[in-house]
């Protein structure tokens, strides 16, 4: 059984830093690539930041130099490293993994940025 357990959100002040941890059971970690999705009330998720299992890192261009997503396959967890908050960074983050053909997601984690 898949489950993806994040952790680490909170409140910060504008320009602080948080992060995020993301604990996964139940795949074979080392060759998934893991996803960083947020969401806002009322709009649709967006992929924030994923890792491939080859390290490979990608960005969502509004948090490019200011998030840093990486992995640690020996613990199974995905870290998303979030400095230079903004405001309009305030949502849920969830970790997401696709899996032999089936997507799996955590319950997320709450970021609030306060101006």
């Amino acid at each position: 059984q898949v489950r993806l357990v994040e952790s680490g959100g909170g409140l910060v002040q504008a320009g602080g830093s948080l992060r995020l941890s993301c604990q996964a059971s139940g795949v074979n970690f080392k060759i998934a690539t893991m996803n960083w999705y947020r969401q806002v009330p009322m709009k649709q998720r967006e992929l924030v930041a994923n890792i491939t299992s080859s390290g490979i890192t990608n960005y969502a261009d509004s948090v490019k130099s200011r998030f840093t997503v990486s992995r640690n396959n020996a613990w199974n967890t995905v870290n998303l490293q979030m400095d230079s908050l903004k405001p309009e960074d305030t949502a849920v983050y969830y970790c997401n993994v696709k899996y032999y053909a089936r997507e799996f997601w955590g319950r997320g984690t709450q970021v609030t940025v306060s101006s």
